[in-house]
């Protein structure tokens, strides 16, 4: 048995869409018929993931490995303090940079975000991801109405570096700044992921659960929040809309999202 772990945003759909194409859906498919298992893989947070689940995942690693499911039985889960979640809020706030904050089953958004995403370009899966979540009405929530649920990940965007730097000195020490290494227009954006999980680990835990050994583990990702997926798995894929430092250390770099990549790789791979 294989177990192959997909990331969404720019890997499984076009950024922004929960719609895969038919190609991909049909290569899930088959690679199951032949008793693989195939997980969703994503910095997406329960709620923002689960239009996708209908079409019959064995699991998620969400939350960017915060929360870890095999078929309905949850595995990890792992929010942050609520120390965390205040100090993290209170440090970016006051540098200018702003943030999304992600539940399980909720999102919360500065709500000057749109209007900020407005000015950034093109051309990187995460901001194109927020920009469709907030012109679309995906239920971004505004920050104020953030009831003090537990979360499990910010997201951070900015215009200057130097705005993280009493961030990182505070926050550093727990958290991993995953910062996109895809250019954006006067735009920094990235992931805060504590450094308890990440994708890597969340795939390990699966693995360990099913008895599977990692040589037999596959993952399928475009941008830096996927490093560690890349870094853990067997045999790494790459889109190759995807991010140039992740395909340099990539066991093989698949054709576009756009492009039927997904399913041209599963064939290359022998996984149907």
């Amino acid at each position: 048995m294989k177990l192959i772990f997909v990331d969404i945003d720019g890997t499984l759909t076009e950024a922004g869409s929960n719609v895969p194409p038919q190609s991909a859906l049909d290569a899930i498919k088959a690679t199951q018929a032949k008793g693989n298992k195939v997980f969703l893989c994503t910095g997406r947070n329960l709620a923002m993931l689960s239009p996708l689940l209908k079409y019959g995942f064995d699991g998620v690693v969400a939350s960017g490995g915060g929360y870890v499911t095999i078929g309905d039985e949850v595995i990890y889960d792992h929010p942050m303090t609520k120390e965390q979640t205040e100090l993290a809020l209170d440090v970016l706030k006051r540098n200018g940079v702003f943030r999304t904050i992600e539940a399980k089953d909720a999102t919360y958004g500065d709500e000057s975000l749109g209007d900020f995403l407005k000015g950034t370009s093109e051309g990187n899966s995460e901001i194109e991801r927020w920009r469709k979540a907030l012109s679309e009405d995906l239920g971004i929530m505004p920050m104020h109405e953030y009831d003090g649920r537990p979360i499990y990940k910010v997201v951070i965007m900015c215009q200057e570096e130097s705005q993280l730097t009493e961030a990182r000195a505070l926050l550093e020490k727990d958290f991993n700044f995953a910062i996109q290494d895809v250019a954006a227009h006067n735009c920094l954006n990235g992931d805060l992921v504590n450094r308890a999980f990440d994708k890597g680990k969340g795939i390990e835990r699966v693995a360990e659960k099913l008895g599977v050994d990692m040589k037999d583990t596959y993952g399928f990702g475009d941008s830096m929040n996927d490093l560690e997926m890349i870094q853990t798995v067997g045999v790494s894929v790459t889109m190759a809309n995807g991010s140039d430092k992740l395909k340099a250390i990539s066991t093989y770099v698949a054709d576009d999202v756009k492009n039927d990549g997904l399913a041209k790789a599963f064939k290359h791979l022998g996984l149907i």
